[in-house]
């Protein structure tokens, strides 16, 4: 467990801190109290490999992340400037060894994300009393650890971690699931009759062909009234809590990596926007407002390390900051909406400018409603693709030079899309908990653009073979081709099948 951070800033820290603060809240940021924490480089590196949290429940993913940020560290390969955790009031941690330049511009990257996390709608349901949630997850786990073991909790986590993205992050804004105790009203029986004079009837629509409907209709009935669960749940972590058959302590483990993931998710959703909307205010802040002649280069420096895009990289801070840079520069000229789009002589476009400047709002508004997806959806154009190089790379196998294989705006749209859709993991749903009428367990791929991956998948299905306690079978795209990926015990070879996407039902309402 870390130590005690050192709380203490020192006065210029301090100075530099309220000065940052009063500035950011006169440009119209939003947020709740902010500290900050002054730590040594290993408290820093151990709290980071806490996910940025004092304490988490004991596991030994935590140390193993500690040695890679010591390694990357210690052989200069990155170090970490910033953490700021979503809570009320917000943590935010400083490293002591760096200098006064990189703090104050951690501060004002920190006062971004704060506002974000604050006014996002994404972030509207996440628990603002984090910190302390997490340090009743570790004392509940280590009371499991003394009652069942170390050993057996440690087992248990790592099935639990290997699932944790099964989850359903829309879930929190919308109604799934029908109301308790409001049964659905069966469907009436309405024959399919053809169109008959009265005389004509009962040789057009004859009684035996009725009652073959009737008798079809109340199969099809009873059929849906067997089946479970009555509509496909993306939320498989809800499932197994509420149907596996797991001790107790189990569910109170699988519950807590449960909130966990749901915490964490919208940062997932909001990447791009999220240190976007921080990069680009502590640019705003340091460069007119904070940043001294003499700091000039170590700024510039640090900066462009922030918003480096590596060849055939991706880097969210870069593409977030200059989508709302865009975003402003466009609505300040008017350069949007039905007018703008209709004009068509040679330069027009370019050239308009109706002096709305209403830039600084609609950024504002942005930040307040949008995710990842529709932001990327929205407000990529063209325009921006070709001036940023956002083509679609890819790696000569003869030669390893990196190449471009498409600069076709829809495509790397496209494919963009398809990597930031459900925080890059593809849609899983429980379709069927008693497949084959045998108990066991029937997953299907809602393809959305993303393949599942098969190694990941195998780890996932033996986990979720351990926590079902009986077969479980999973109908995924993988390599352009539809396979029925079963297994029937935990250390079993999982046998892979081909099929059509309509069988087995009723995956195809699915895939």
């Amino acid at each position: 467990m870390p130590s005690t951070p050192n709380t203490d800033l020192s006065r210029e820290l301090l100075d530099h801190m309220q000065r940052i603060k009063a500035k950011a809240a006169e440009y119209g940021l939003d947020f709740p109290e902010v500290v900050f924490e002054v730590l040594p480089f290993d408290t820093m590196n151990q709290i980071a490999a806490y996910g940025g949290f004092p304490t988490r429940f004991p596991h030994w993913k935590w140390g193993m992340e500690y040695e890679r940020l010591s390694k990357r560290d210690a052989y200069g390969l990155g170090r970490i400037y910033e953490m700021v955790i979503n809570n009320e009031p917000c943590y935010a941690y400083l490293q002591e060894s760096n200098a006064v330049t990189d703090q104050k511009l951690v501060m004002a990257h920190v006062y971004g994300h704060a506002d974000f996390f604050k006014n996002n709608f994404w972030f509207g349901k996440t628990d603002r009393k984090m910190m302390d949630q997490m340090a009743n997850h570790a004392t509940r786990v280590r009371r499991h650890v003394e009652r069942q073991g170390q050993d057996t909790v440690e087992r248990f986590l790592d099935l639990c971690l290997t699932i944790e993205h099964l989850i359903d992050p829309h879930s929190m804004f919308v109604q799934r699931e029908a109301y308790a105790g409001k049964a659905r009203e069966p469907e009436a029986f309405t024959p399919d009759r053809l169109p008959a004079k009265d005389y004509m009837d009962p040789f057009v629509n004859p009684r035996a062909e009725m009652e073959r409907q009737r008798r079809e209709h109340e199969e099809k009935q009873k059929a849906a009234k067997a089946k479970f669960p009555k509509e496909p749940t993306r939320d498989v972590l809800q499932f197994l809590l509420r149907y596996a058959p797991l001790e107790e302590w189990q569910q109170d483990i699988l519950s807590i990596i449960r909130d966990e993931a749901y915490y964490f998710s919208p940062q997932g959703m909001t990447k791009i926007m999220n240190e976007g909307w921080a990069t680009y205010w502590h640019s705003k802040l340091m460069t007119q407002h904070f940043l001294e002649a003499r700091e000039i280069v170590h700024y510039a420096d640090q900066h462009s390390g922030v918003v480096h895009m590596p060849p055939g990289g991706f880097n969210p801070y870069k593409i977030g900051v200059e989508l709302y840079k865009d975003i402003e520069r466009r609505w300040n000229m008017g350069q949007h909406g039905p007018a703008w789009e209709r004009l068509d002589s040679i330069g027009a476009k370019e050239r308009f400018d109706d002096k709305s400047m209403k830039g600084r709002d609609k950024i504002f508004e942005v930040r307040r409603i949008y995710n990842d997806v529709n932001f990327i959806d929205e407000f990529l154009t063209p325009e921006f693709v070709e001036k940023h190089r956002m083509y679609q790379h890819k790696r000569d196998p003869q030669t390893g030079e990196l190449k471009v294989v498409s600069r076709d705006f829809q495509r790397v749209k496209t494919t963009l899309l398809h990597h930031l859709t459900n925080m890059g993991q593809p849609f899983i749903y429980v379709v069927d908990a008693n497949y084959l009428n045998r108990g066991e367990l029937f997953l299907a791929h809602r393809f959305s653009g993303l393949e599942v991956d098969a190694g990941k998948a195998v780890e996932v299905l033996r986990s979720l073979r351990l926590l079902w306690g009986r077969p479980v079978h999973l109908q995924a795209r993988i390599n352009e081709e539809m396979y029925l990926v079963s297994l029937e015990q935990p250390d079993d070879r999982p046998k892979k099948e081909r099929v059509s996407e309509d069988t087995p039902p009723p995956a195809h309402m699915i895939v």
